[in-house]
């Protein structure tokens, strides 16, 4: 058996001593983040991917070598364990296969076969596998026995029937060969419920489907297994060669399990008897049992992608262009309810709120335009943000007129998702920030400041609630929530935090950190005034040296004592910065930016006994545009005046609208119609595309054509290929 270490090496094609190295720091207490900025020599240049594959394959073998040692044990306990059986078991590499080998020694609930072989039946069984010659009437008879509960020889045959659909159900290398000659040739059928056409017509692209089982996509397939869940659809496989075969005939596993068992038709006595015994143990055991198996891997391999699919737009969505530090206005849009204002500061204080009411049946309109623009005119908003909610186009055609009518007013106005808003409004973290401001007001102070830091923000919010993924709530929550907060925490320690201004929830964000550190880092900060330095932390209680390793340099400290405390470097390499400042005598602000003369130096001349050319060409790069910001610039879409509703969709309609989410199957565009439209991964590009992520991200702004409306669906076909005739 190869070690976990060299199974995960060769997963990831690394070297053995590069995932030795990762793991050690890992179990030391090292988070991803760090790990992959800040000890590139130890692990060969793993990144934060290679990282967070190797700590999930991580903790699944160690919990697969768990159940083996448990495994183990309880065979030497039963004295089963042979060294054929030590030799399978440690050389098994999945759950399934493990369990495989251990399902004949598993204790088991009272069978018919275990009644069975305490009736004294197995060696008739065993006779007539071995010898199909022998009548099985004839062989039964001598077994037939009132004191061992066998009455008559119909009983003592269905008692070795018994023992023998047991041993071919409990045999690992059978099962693996069924599973997987299924997996490969199977089809997965669905059909609708008789009665359940009305009630689950959402489902009904699946009334009547089959397609291969191992090429379902992720998406159908989650589909199909709602459909099943609501009781709308079953499930089913099926063998292609079986279709249409009269019942009596013998399916392909059937024939299958008789080869593996050397059970063949020759006219023997027991030939009949042994193949109506395979047929029995398939359709009555194996079937059901194989096909739950790969149910589970089908929905298994689905919920994985599709948590894949959530995560990527999570990513893309936190990591989506910053408006920055600009005066902002949150409008969150409503009819009946009216309109709630919030103005925040530059820094995302909040300044003034209100509540309008523009639309039907207030009808208050030059009144909450009024209104708008005293408060734009009285903070000097520039940009105004406008939940994608209900009323959000009137609301957007409220702003675009009062720009029209005021135009000194220099307003942006700029469509924002509200997914999640609702969620951080009634949080306790609203509630203790804005303790005397109403729930409704607190959701436009959100949308305001998401506009100027969406990753800020929106690490306020339990990420699953903010919806950019495809059946998030079909797949497992465990998992989800997993992979989401790993996507935030690298997504956080990527851009850097400023620890001066930083929120308690993003700080928490911040390797080595979390809840309890965040909290006492802003309580410090409000007792004793803004930090002047990276090590002033050490001052926080209960912020040691090991969280400070951790997260030092990830934390930011603008126009602080030390210029490098504002970079990426981190605070254990300032001695490296100090070596370069020597060797060309400048301090650090003259040399901040000098990309000649960084560009000019050589990283191997600085290099010691702890700090390698990775970690130096790190520092030279960051002395270079310290502080960078990997996220792109701001850009905003305009969407097309008069295009408000479905109804004034029309086919052939070029517009301008933002991506909000993609999937495995394309991307879904907000036109400004309160229903975003579809742009399938065939109408992505003019080119093949083979992952739509590779075309658009969440958050980007894209030109698409209308293909097709369905107003009774609700649903809008778009396309990004050019059209007929176009120039490229």
């Amino acid at each position: 058996m190869s070690s976990i270490e060299a199974v995960i090496a060769a997963e990831l094609a690394v070297g053995v001593r590069q995932v030795e190295a990762a793991v050690r720091l890992l179990d030391e207490g090292a988070t991803v983040p760090f790990v992959a900025r800040y000890r590139k020599e130890v692990t060969g240049g793993l990144d934060d991917t290679h990282l967070r594959t190797l700590e999930k394959r991580l903790a699944y073998l160690r919990e697969l070598a768990q159940r083996r040692d448990v495994i183990l044990k309880s065979l030497a306990e039963q004295g089963q364990l042979s060294p054929a059986l030590a030799t399978a078991i440690a050389a098994a590499e999945t759950q399934t296969r493990l369990e495989d080998l251990y399902r004949p020694f598993k204790p088991k609930r009272r069978s018919k076969a275990q009644v069975a072989r305490a009736a004294g039946l197995a060696p008739l069984a065993a006779r007539l596998l071995a010898n199909p010659g022998l009548d099985p009437a004839q062989a039964a008879a001598t077994f037939v026995s009132a004191a061992r509960g066998v009455g008559d020889v119909a009983g003592a045959l269905d008692g070795a029937r018994q023992i023998l659909i047991e041993e071919l159900g409990d045999d690992a290398a059978l099962r693996e060969r069924l599973r997987e000659c299924l997996w490969e040739r199977a089809d997965l059928t669905a059909r609708v419920v008789r009665g359940q056409e009305q009630a689950g017509v959402k489902f009904s692209d699946y009334f009547e489907c089959h397609e291969a089982l191992r090429r379902v996509p992720s998406h159908r397939a989650l589909a199909m297994f709602r459909g099943r869940d609501e009781a709308v659809l079953r499930l089913a496989l099926v063998l292609p060669e079986d279709a249409g075969l009269a019942t009596a005939a013998p399916a392909a596993c059937e024939r299958m399990i008789a080869a593996h068992a050397g059970i063949r038709r020759q006219g023997r006595a027991a030939d009949a008897w042994l193949a109506e015994t395979v047929r029995a143990a398939w359709r009555g055991k194996l079937a059901a049992q194989l096909e739950t198996d790969l149910l589970g891997r089908l929905r298994a391999r689905a919920e994985a992608e599709a948590i894949d699919v959530f995560a990527n737009n999570l990513r893309d969505l936190l990591l989506a262009a910053p408006a920055g530090r600009r005066v902002t206005m949150g409008l969150d849009p409503g009819l009946r309810s009216g309109v709630k204002v919030a103005v925040v500061d530059a820094t995302g204080k909040l300044v003034a709120t209100a509540t309008i009411y523009p639309h039907v049946p207030h009808n208050r309109w030059d009144e909450s335009a009024a209104t708008v623009a005293q408060l734009a005119a009285q903070h000097a908003v520039q940009l105004v943000a406008i939940g994608n909610g209900t009323a959000s186009r009137e609301t957007d055609r409220l702003v675009a007129d009062l720009a029209a009518r005021q135009p000194q007013l220099g307003l942006t106005k700029v469509m924002v998702s509200e997914a999640g808003a609702s969620v951080y409004s009634a949080s306790a973290l609203a509630a203790a920030e804005f303790p005397s401001l109403d729930v409704s007001l607190r959701g436009a102070v959100s949308i305001a400041r998401r506009l100027q830091d969406p990753l800020a923000e929106l690490v306020k919010i339990d990420a699953r609630a903010i919806g950019v993924g495809q059946y998030q709530h079909d797949v497992d929550q465990a998992e989800l929530a997993r992979a989401l907060d790993a996507v935030v925490e690298d997504g956080v320690n990527a851009v850097g935090v400023d620890v001066n201004t930083a929120s308690a929830p993003l700080l928490a964000r911040v390797a080595g950190l979390g809840p309890v550190l965040a909290a006492n880092i802003v309580r410090y900060r409000e007792a004793h005034g803004a930090f002047r330095s990276r090590r002033q932390l050490l001052d926080v209680p209960r912020l040691g040296a090991k969280a400070f390793e951790q997260a030092g340099g990830f934390l930011r400290i603008a126009g602080g004592d030390n210029p490098l405390d504002a970079s990426s470097v981190h605070p254990e390499a300032y001695p490296v910065v100090e070596r370069i400042l020597q060797q060309v005598g400048r301090a650090v602000p003259q040399v901040v930016g000098d990309t000649t003369l960084l560009r000019g130096l050589r990283a191997a001349d600085f290099v010691d006994a702890r700090f390698g050319e990775p970690t130096v060409r790190d520092i030279l790069a960051e002395l270079e545009k310290p502080g960078r910001d990997p996220r792109p610039q701001f850009r905003t879409a305009a969407f097309r005046a008069g295009v408000e509703r479905l109804e004034h969709l029309q086919p052939g309609m070029t517009l301008e609208g933002v991506v909000t989410n993609v999937t495995n199957f394309g991307a879904f565009v907000d036109v400004g119609v309160h229903h975003d439209g579809l742009v399938h991964i065939s109408a992505l590009a003019d080119s093949f595309v083979r992952d739509p992520r590779a075309v658009v991200k969440a958050g980007d702004v894209v030109t698409v054509r209308v293909v097709d409306v369905d107003l009774a669906r609700k649903r809008i076909g778009l396309t990004m290929r050019r059209a007929a005739g176009a120039s490229p």
